[in-house]
């Protein structure tokens, strides 16, 4: 699996955590509703279709990494009210600016910040705003703990090895930095806690924390790891998110 790979349709039902993420991110962003607004890695289309719904007379343009993603928020959101397209954040065009861009729990997978925020400010017309929430600086931090140590030990280690989660977790002044590199002034970025215990703690995790992770294991290794690990980072598993958030324009 590569780090653009997803089980979309798992990633859709278990993704209530980020669906609540998305909610006070989406109040952050003031739209009209008639606006073009750029959902930048759109995911399953889950949260898409809630901007959607505060664009009653707009258009979304949905774009994700993931060619699974991609394809199944194609086949929920309403045609004649998107475009969903496989890009990379860092490397993508439009044919037109958008009025606004709106980002939830997908910058940290992008590795080259400078790449993604000069991108985005090439796509968002003069004027436009972008408000995002990913990963932070210190994410998980106490879960990656217990995940690598479980790892290091026999059966995983001789496949796990080295292996990398493959996540940018950025501090909020850096960022800052890197945004008006990029070519924004009006530039607010601030990093807050966010525990969170999912409902499905198993589910989760392997198709979201760990999915690089299972997909080096052999089959018949995958649910006992993802199993250790579950055990191991408490009962019930508080999840250490730190969610770093952007408002810049």
């Amino acid at each position: 699996m590569s780090s653009r790979s997803w089980d979309a349709s798992t990633y859709d039902r278990v993704s209530d955590v980020q669906d609540r993420w998305a909610d006070a991110v989406l109040d952050r962003l003031p739209l009209r509703g008639d606006e073009r607004v750029l959902d930048a890695g759109c995911g399953s289309g889950r949260v898409t279709r809630k901007l959607l719904e505060r664009l009653p007379r707009g258009h979304v343009v949905a774009l994700d990494a993931s060619e699974e993603m991609v394809a199944h928020a194609r086949a929920t959101l309403p045609p004649d009210r998107t475009t969903v397209a496989v890009a990379d954040l860092a490397g993508f065009t439009l044919d037109q600016p958008v009025d606004a861009i709106f980002s939830n729990a997908v910058f940290h997978w992008v590795l080259d910040h400078d790449a993604l925020f000069a991108c985005l400010r090439r796509a968002l017309r003069p004027g436009g705003r972008l408000v995002a929430q990913c990963g932070g600086k210190g994410n998980l931090a106490r879960f990656w703990a217990v995940a690598r140590a479980v790892a290091a030990e026999p059966p995983y280690a001789e496949h796990l090895d080295g292996l990398d989660n493959a996540s940018n977790f950025a501090g909020a002044e850096v960022t800052a930095e890197r945004l008006r590199r990029a070519g924004f002034t009006d530039v607010r970025t601030w990093i807050a806690p966010s525990d969170v215990t999912p409902a499905e703690p198993e589910a989760f995790v392997r198709a979201v924390n760990l999915r690089l992770f299972v997909a080096a294991l052999p089959p018949a290794l995958v649910d006992p790891y993802v199993r250790d690990v579950v055990a191991r980072a408490g009962d019930p598993i508080v999840l250490d998110y730190q969610r770093l958030n952007i408002d810049a324009a």
